[in-house]
């Protein structure tokens, strides 16, 4: 299984992607980007950190 990124344009000069898992179900939106370059660096960031990246748990304790 994959996710998809999908590439939008949000206005004349930017850009934002999507990312969507294989059932369709979006998994994450990206700031706007101002040309495509940046949002391709965006996206190999998101590559290269999501599969190694710590998940940091903000909750109180006592709020469960």
């Amino acid at each position: 299984m994959s996710g998809i990124f999908e590439i939008l344009a949000t206005g004349e000069q930017s850009f934002r992607f999507r990312l969507k898992a294989d059932d369709g179900t979006i998994v994450a939106v990206s700031p706007k980007f101002p040309d495509i370059a940046a949002l391709v660096a965006g996206i190999h960031a998101v590559r290269e950190n999501a599969a190694t990246g710590f998940v940091v748990d903000h909750r109180s304790l006592g709020a469960q």
